[in-house]
């Protein structure tokens, strides 16, 4: 919004000898001027800060989400134990990222690896940050951890996650967040001091490499270290579907989710009431903020439909769990680059993210790797496609609009911006995968090795829920052969049998 500047001096020429006490009149009218330019900024304050407040709530309600996603995805058996891993994830997130992931953050000034200032929010609010500007940061590294819970799901001590997801939230993700999203960050496209990466920065709008690949690499140290649950794979080397026991919860989830991700990608501007120099009255910063959306809406739409069509000519079934989690990695893809592609590059965005994470699980059944929910495959897969595409489809205009002014930015390889842009983004992926690998895979290896990660055997055939707090969250029997019982109801699947797929009776 531009500044309104008024001189007493230049006024009082202007009303002329004929006004009485003339340069007093101007210095009032200036006065008024100066009031009213002073609510202007404030009022544009509190707008952008309502905003970004909203969409920190939208962030947040993807936790419900999460939480419904997972509890549909495990067996009812373990329903409570996933559920109070999400919640705890919140919880625990909240307390270490106010005392040091903030800071870790975006404390500046600071050197390009770390930053090293507002501690417990210190010296909060200023001209820099609000507290809004914190609760949304926080909702971002939640979302991280809750990633990688779901990696882990329903074989996991209770400890082991209280202790990962500490350390997520208030170290590990920080650290990634400062480098690509601080004004200080060594890679960040935003930097102020110093020259930028490859002239360009990494352009990782809302985290397709700082929330999804760091939560889904996390998960995919965790789920390797562990192994898989019992009976994941048979003896002879087949897999076995340990189906979640609630389509309906996926489905729920997946929705909640979808309705979050419209304040994790449009919220990452932070601020709305922005105009664009030499652009239409009509066309500014809000104007981005609703391209965004039709961006992410387009690349989760078409990643669910070619995960429909794929999955069909694949199994032979119409999957609903596939499809959500299609939907799912197609929001990780364009997370990055959501606000610097056209609405058409979207739709290819999408329909990659649905082949990336269709060969993702199709790499983790031959290698015997085990993720209840796919987390790691559809965030750390899609993610990493995510950052990719970003670089290769970026278009000038919109790079020049979201990041700050600079001749020869570079931007999509594609849209010929050449391939610096590119080159940064290869070095994105690269350091991600070795900061988090160096850091979270350490961390799970050592719980592993104190016997503090996994959960034995009879716990996890039985069930934790029961053996660790105190009871199911459903009246369930595992065994299908118990007659039913009077006032209680079973819960279970059918399984579909070869001989009524379309491809056996082919």
């Amino acid at each position: 919004m531009a500044s309104m500047n008024c001189s007493a001096g230049d006024l009082a020429q202007l009303l002329g000898p004929n006004v009485t006490n003339s340069t007093g009149a101007a210095a009032f009218i200036c006065s008024q001027f100066q009031i009213a330019a002073g609510n202007f900024n404030a009022t544009q304050f509190a707008v952008d800060n309502t905003y970004l407040l909203f969409s920190a709530y939208l962030v947040f309600s993807m936790q419900l989400g999460f939480a419904m996603l997972c509890a549909g995805s495990v067996r009812a058996k373990n329903t409570m134990n996933i559920m109070l891993t999400n919640v705890l994830d919140a919880a625990a997130g909240g307390l270490f990222y106010y005392l040091f992931g903030f800071a870790f953050a975006f404390g500046t000034p600071s050197n390009g690896f770390i930053g090293k200032h507002n501690f417990g929010l210190k010296a909060f609010p200023s001209s820099s940050f609000d507290y809004s500007y914190f609760l949304y940061q926080w909702a971002f590294a939640i979302a991280a951890a809750g990633i990688t819970s779901g990696s882990i799901a329903e074989r996991t001590q209770f400890v082991a996650y209280m202790i990962y997801s500490s350390f997520l939230t208030g170290f590990v993700y920080p650290v990634v967040s400062h480098w690509f999203w601080s004004v200080d960050g060594w890679a960040s496209a935003t930097r102020e001091h110093g020259d930028l990466l490859f002239g360009s920065g990494v352009i990782d709008f809302a985290g397709s490499g700082v929330v999804h690949m760091v939560g889904g690499i996390a998960g995919l140290w965790g789920a390797l270290i562990e192994g898989p649950r019992i009976g994941r794979y048979h003896h002879s080397g087949r897999s076995i579907a340990l189906r979640g026991h609630s389509a309906s919860l996926v489905v729920l989830g997946t929705f909640l989710l979808w309705f979050g991700w419209y304040g994790f990608n449009p919220g990452s501007f932070n601020k709305i009431l922005s105009a664009y120099t030499d652009a239409p009255v009509y066309y500014g910063q809000w104007s981005a903020i609703g391209r965004t959306a039709v961006t992410t809406t387009l690349a989760g739409c078409t990643a669910a439909l070619t995960t429909l069509f794929c999955k069909r000519i694949l199994s032979g079934h119409w999957n609903v769990t596939d499809v959500c989690n299609g939907l799912l990695g197609g929001f990780a893809a364009i997370t990055a680059g959501c606000s610097v592609v056209e609405p058409w590059a979207a739709i290819v965005c999408g329909f990659v993210a649905s082949l990336v994470l269709i060969g993702c699980n199709k790499l983790a059944e031959i290698f015997k790797f085990d993720d209840p929910l796919e987390a790691a495959q559809l965030h750390g897969g899609c993610g990493t496609w995510g950052v990719i595409f970003t670089a290769l489809f970026a278009t000038e205009k919109y790079v020049g609009e979201v990041y700050p002014k600079k001749p020869g930015r570079p931007y999509g390889l594609f849209m010929g911006g050449g391939g610096n842009l590119l080159a940064a983004h290869l070095i994105q992926v690269l350091v991600i995968i070795g900061w988090v690998s160096a850091t979270m895979g350490p961390l799970f290896f050592v719980l592993h090795k104190l016997k503090l990660l996994r959960i034995s055997a009879e716990d996890e055939m039985a069930g934790m829920d029961l053996t660790r707090h105190g009871g199911f969250a459903y009246i369930y029997h595992d065994d299908d052969d118990e007659s039913q019982r009077p006032g209680t109801f079973r819960l279970g699947q059918i399984e579909p049998t070869n001989s009524t797929t379309p491809s056996a009776n082919a």
